[in-house]
């Protein structure tokens, strides 16, 4: 088939090569403008732009992809589908409805689960088993459209959400291919989404990877692992912010009387503060302005004793 494909970070970009190796004609690459980073502010692409140039394809770069300047431009590009892959901006109408097959997406959540952004991280800080990708015929809603393909996906008992993006970067890059086919060849029987069963998670803020000591250590686990590798868990030491990047939950059926956050006990690579329920064993941190490392390694240039409390 003939495709147009939308999409910008590195989640998309393994779904357009991999329609682009199962034969299908890309016709054009649409994606985010170019944005200034670093201290330089030098412009850089976006992850789905530099895929395109190196396969040489067209690429469009609009500020608002409703501009009637631009779906104009759209309607003169051939193509029999619109492949979507977390573009960040809302397809109007006009878009959605252009092609033969219309515009359909690729969303790293079982749906109805998990609409809306960041599905990935949330799935594991809320303790998910299980969660996958949907193959879905968009439609004006937010991740509302027909279902018409899905993949599930297991999450290990220490899935990070970086490890989950890749899982499901691979399944999403699988599955794409196998519904284009099913389209193609009218082998897709649309299902509709059960609103009853609907749920919504909103965009992470930095903010939220503040620890709260106050919360069961099963909670906090989750959290760490699931912003692994943004925004990240942190705390405050002696003024500086503190990433933690790993750790273990310590039953404690006899605990010490100790205040949340507070430090019960160092070891020689780890040290244990209490939560509300539990004691957290932290194993990987990164000290505001230094390197990642494991506690054993921290703990040679930096004092953590017993009696020490992070702030909740």
């Amino acid at each position: 088939m003939k495709v147009i494909f939308m999409g910008t970070p590195d989640f998309s970009t393994g779904v357009l090569e991999s329609i682009i190796e199962a034969g299908h004609e890309v016709t054009a690459v649409v994606t985010q403008p170019d944005k200034p980073k670093g201290r330089g502010h030098e412009m850089q692409f976006t992850p789905v732009k530099e895929v395109a140039l190196k396969y040489n394809l067209p690429v469009l770069q609009p500020k608002k992809i409703r501009d009637p300047e631009v779906v104009a431009q759209l309607e003169t590009i051939p193509a029999d589908i619109c492949v979507v892959v977390a573009f960040g901006q809302i397809i109007p109408k006009s878009i959605l409805e252009m092609k033969k097959y219309g515009c359909i997406n690729v969303h790293a959540s079982l749906l109805p689960a998990y609409r809306g952004a960041a599905p990935i991280q949330w799935a594991v800080v809320d303790g998910l088993k299980e969660t996958g990708v949907t193959i879905m015929q968009m439609d004006e809603g937010i991740d509302t459209g027909d279902i018409l393909m899905q993949e599930t996906v297991t999450l290990d008992a220490k899935e990070t959400g970086e490890s989950l993006f890749d899982k499901l970067a691979v399944c999403g890059a699988d599955l794409i291919v196998k519904a284009l086919d099913a389209i193609e060849a009218g082998k897709v029987t649309p299902v509709k989404q059960d609103e009853a069963a609907s749920t919504h998670v909103g965009m992470l803020k930095k903010e939220f990877g503040r620890m709260d000591f106050s919360q069961d250590a099963v909670v906090l686990e989750r959290k760490i692992r699931g912003l692994n590798s943004w925004p990240s868990a942190y705390t405050y030491m002696k003024g500086k912010t503190l990433k933690i990047w790993d750790a273990d939950v310590v039953k404690c059926d006899a605990c010490e009387k100790a205040q949340c956050g507070e430090v019960v006990d160092v070891t020689k690579d780890s040290f244990l503060v209490m939560t509300g329920n539990g004691l957290l064993e932290i194993k990987e941190v990164q000290l505001e302005g230094k390197k990642r490392m494991d506690v054993k390694s921290f703990l040679l240039g930096n004092t953590i004793e017993k009696g020490m409390i992070f702030p909740n």
